[in-house]
């Protein structure tokens, strides 16, 4: 009898709360909702860019391209062609990993702007301060370079020169050391050397600049670099095939080869010693990714530090992505390094033709690779460009692909 009262009790309470809310148990209203999601258009997916990509290669001599535009905060159009090998057929995939050179500089900017904010550094820190064991042989006028300095390439050190190259070399017999290590090992050396020229008043490109900052970094965190990047950068970004160094595995072309220029003609370069630039040059260039993680990065970066995830705060971004320093007009620049325009902190920021206005870039290459990253921060509109060679053709065909599309994709 109890059980026959509960279930009397519960269908009457079944019924009431149904009679109370009709509309949802009501076959008309839920065909109404069908109906509606019939009519609701399918989120598109990104356009294909193979049509426009494929005559730069014969054009330009290049052995794959990739690009991808990305606008409020999705990728729009994506797509690569072209070859891992030239002179053999093994297409190239959106996943493949390029080499991105100095648009590491960035990341390394990044890093030192979350140890900012933690507390464990200032913009003003000096190398002396930071390496207190070291003021006893630093030369005069290293007290007063600061963190900012090393970062928008200020410093009043030389650009990279012979003293960087001989440093560079003499790391390879430190046979007991790890990446973190040689890098305190040639700072240590650099540092007996008299300041180029007073801080803040000059710009030169410098990536032993870079590479003392990363050292900085790595003091007041305990770790290295290429750790921190890991941890605080890739994952968190899904950053999923981004790594350090050569883009391919040894013996394997498991990704787009570098190419080095040699007599006219493209030489494919297997990962190993001369496939990219010493891994001690991490902060200022040993990352590649794919061209998918190229363009996530530049999506992160046009949400100014209010698109998740928080890495640090939107008045941080924007001190990073605020020119300090006017970059002297160089013809001759090699490409991938600045050659016009305004330098911030890892962000130059510079004037296109076919733009309105200036727009945040930087180019990366270790002569043997190509990429560019251009970003509108007003529009949230951004395109990144990747290839598996370097040389003057390459960098030509960026930038006419850049044009095309900025009048295709870009924003009124």
């Amino acid at each position: 009898m109890m059980k026959g009262i509960k279930l009397l009790s519960f269908c009457l309470v079944f019924f009431v709360a149904g009679a109370a809310v009709p509309h949802l148990f009501s076959t008309d209203a839920f065909a109404q909702r069908v109906m509606a999601d019939k009519k609701r258009p399918a989120p598109r997916g990104p356009e294909s860019l193979d049509i426009l990509l494929e005559p730069y290669l014969d054009k330009y001599g290049l052995p794959a391209l990739g690009a991808a535009v990305v606008r409020d905060g999705r990728i729009v159009a994506i797509d690569v062609t072209g070859t891992r090998k030239a002179g053999r057929k093994i297409p190239v995939t959106t996943g493949d990993r390029f080499h991105i050179g100095s648009d590491t500089k960035a990341m390394t900017a990044l890093l030192a702007a979350m140890f900012v904010e933690a507390g464990k550094l200032r913009w003003d820190s000096t190398v002396e301060e930071i390496f207190p064991e070291l003021k006893k042989t630093v030369a005069a006028g290293w007290g007063a370079i600061p963190l900012e300095g090393l970062l928008s390439h200020t410093s009043g050190i030389p650009a990279d020169d012979e003293t960087f190259r001989r440093l560079l070399g003499e790391s390879l017999d430190q046979e007991d050391l790890d990446l973190k290590g040689l890098r305190y090992f040639i700072l240590s050396k650099f540092i007996t050397q008299p300041v180029a020229a007073a801080p803040r008043k000059q710009f030169a490109y410098s990536n032993m600049g870079y590479m003392m900052a990363g050292a900085m970094i790595e003091r007041v965190a305990g770790k290295s670099w290429e750790e921190l990047v890991l941890e605080r950068v890739f994952v968190p970004l899904r950053l999923g095939n981004a790594g350090f160094g050569p883009q391919s595995n040894v013996g394997m072309v498991d990704a787009p080869l570098p190419h080095k220029i040699i007599d006219g003609r493209a030489k494919p370069m297997l990962a190993g010693p001369n496939a990219d630039n010493p891994l001690v040059l991490g902060p200022a260039g040993t990352v590649h990714m794919s061209l998918q993680d190229f363009a996530r990065w530049a999506i992160w970066n046009l949400g100014r530090g209010k698109r998740g995830p928080d890495l640090i705060r939107p008045e941080t971004f924007t001190r990073l992505t605020t020119p300090v320093i006017d970059i002297p007009l160089k013809k001759d620049s090699a490409p991938g390094t600045p050659a016009r325009g305004r330098y911030g902190l890892g962000w130059g920021e510079v004037e296109f033709p076919w733009a309105k206005g200036p727009l945040l870039f930087h180019g990366g290459s270790n002569g043997m690779n190509l990429a560019h990253i251009i970003l509108d921060l007003k529009s949230d509109f951004g395109m990144v460009l990747m290839t598996n060679i370097g040389g003057e053709k390459a960098d030509e065909a960026f930038r006419s692909l850049a044009e095309e599309l900025y009048k295709r994709y870009g924003k009124e």
